[in-house]
């Protein structure tokens, strides 16, 4: 049985080091998982008025997450914590109340940035908001990488960091399947 994996992207900047890395990653998945790249740039700001009354672009969002056996969040730090890009499609996908589609998805978080930490503030606050959305998170596997030339090479994860990122996507892979 295959699955659904949907990546949501927490950067919409054209040459964004965490798309970057997060196609490459996509690549690492076996044959029989089928990845999905949630657009975010698209939708509007959450308001709780419109949750009667969904953009299409939300009923979009909301599909795609319903559709996937699993989540993987990458994000970038933004004065560190979370876009608010990220944590718009977060909101408008856990919205109304009691109609959360995140709820029972497992998931995992990853990141990339320019610093030696990497994303660890962002991805902890990530976890924060996933486990109150009651979403298995991935444990163990923390992937706080820092940028840097050689991470991603022609599309794919470079030679020095390929095997560590193998091993987080099959413990996720394991993970999702386990939860399935």
């Amino acid at each position: 049985m295959g699955l659904n994996i949907a990546v949501v992207v927490g950067s919409i900047r054209k040459e964004s080091f965490n798309r970057q890395f997060a196609e490459a990653l996509a690549k690492l998945f076996p044959a029989d998982v089928t990845v999905k790249f949630i657009r975010i740039d698209d939708l509007p700001l959450y308001s709780q008025d419109d949750d009667g009354n969904a953009a299409p672009q939300v009923a979009r969002l909301r599909e795609e997450i319903k559709a996937a056996d699993g989540v993987l969040f990458v994000t970038p730090e933004y004065n560190r914590s979370i876009p608010g890009v990220l944590k718009n499609a977060i909101d408008h996908a856990s919205r109304p109340w009691g109609k959360s589609v995140w709820a029972g998805k497992p998931a995992a978080v990853a990141g990339v940035s320019v610093g030696t930490i990497g994303t660890a503030m962002a991805q902890q606050h990530l976890r924060n908001v996933i486990a109150y959305l009651a979403m298995p998170t991935l444990a163990g596997n923390e992937m706080f990488i820092q940028w840097k030339e050689g991470l991603v090479e022609n599309g794919e994860i470079g030679p020095n960091s390929k095997e560590f990122v193998q091993g987080f996507v099959n413990a996720f892979t394991a993970w999702v399947k386990k939860a399935a």
